[in-house]
């Protein structure tokens, strides 16, 4: 149920922008989300599918961009990427490590038709 909250900010955050930029509809989501982000990308499409019914959102495409995890080597100052699970540093096997990026969850960008200027 994590992603039904998410997935309702989302959609508010895309209509506020929308809103302002005089927008009839939105045709295209981009998301950016972390490797190791809890989001599920396939959940969040089940719900954004009913939460954006009977909006200018409804039928848009959503656009996922799983991004990796960096990590950073407190031994040995090694910076490196991971995919899924964490793993020590491939340079020296150490586990202090600090995850420099991988958790972000954020909308990068919408794509929309506007109205024209004959339209009221």
């Amino acid at each position: 149920m994590h992603e039904l909250s998410v997935t309702e900010s989302l959609l508010k955050l895309t209509l506020t922008h929308a809103e302002q930029a005089n927008a009839k509809k939105v045709t295209d989501i981009n998301i950016v989300i972390g490797r190791l982000s809890s989001i599920v990308d396939d959940s969040v499409q089940f719900y954004w599918d009913f939460v954006a019914e009977n909006s200018i959102c409804e039928g848009a495409t959503l656009h996922f961009d799983r991004r990796p995890a960096v990590l950073h080597c407190g031994d040995c100052s090694k910076e490196y990427t991971i995919d899924q699970e964490m793993t020590p540093c491939p340079a020296c096997g150490s586990y202090c490590t600090t995850i420099l990026s991988g958790e972000e969850f954020y909308l990068d960008s919408i794509e929309i038709e506007k109205e024209s200027e004959n339209e009221g």
